[in-house]
């Protein structure tokens, strides 16, 4: 299934939808203004809250948690030796599985990975209209949700380390 992000600068405050292969709203990233750690809720199309994303506050390196309610469902960092490409690590809440996040973060163009399977790609190449990339979730028993959460965390990870936004 592939979902069309119309993008914006990411930033804290900043909403946007992500429309499916239809050009129907799937998912609201909501970011959330005047907190004190950086704060997403992704939610459906109806506005229930389907996903919580906060940079946890005391971390050696920069750490987003991913929450589903009260349960959390995965911490994503970047991993330290990682000199061409940029590549995060999520480490899903049941302790033994991760995911490997690698590609040209900051140019749109990555894949989401477990064991080498591909799980998502993130891409700008399947779309013409500028500012927009795409999020491709390959694997159909994957949880979209969680895979879109893992984009837009380690999107706004890259832009902190970059200093694209504040």
């Amino acid at each position: 299934m592939r979902y069309e992000v119309k993008e914006r600068i990411f930033g804290i405050g900043e909403d946007y939808w992500i429309e499916d292969e239809n050009g129907r709203k799937a998912y609201l990233v909501d970011g959330k203004a005047m907190r004190l750690r950086d704060t997403f809720e992704i939610k459906g199309p109806d506005g229930r809250v389907l996903i919580d994303i906060h940079k946890k506050v005391f971390a050696l390196r920069d750490t987003m948690v991913i929450e589903r309610g009260d349960e959390e469902l995965a911490r994503i960092k970047r991993k330290r030796l990682s000199l061409l490409r940029n590549h995060y690590r999520v480490q899903l809440a049941d302790g033994s599985t991760e995911l490997d996040v690698s590609g040209k973060i900051l140019d749109r163009e990555f894949a989401v990975e477990y064991e080498g399977e591909l799980l998502a790609e993130i891409s700008r190449r399947w779309l013409r209209v500028r500012d927009t990339y795409g999020v491709n979730v390959v694997r159909e028993d994957a949880d979209p949700a969680l895979l879109i959460a893992v984009a837009v965390c380690v999107i706004h990870l890259a832009e902190k380390e970059r200093g694209v936004v504040d």
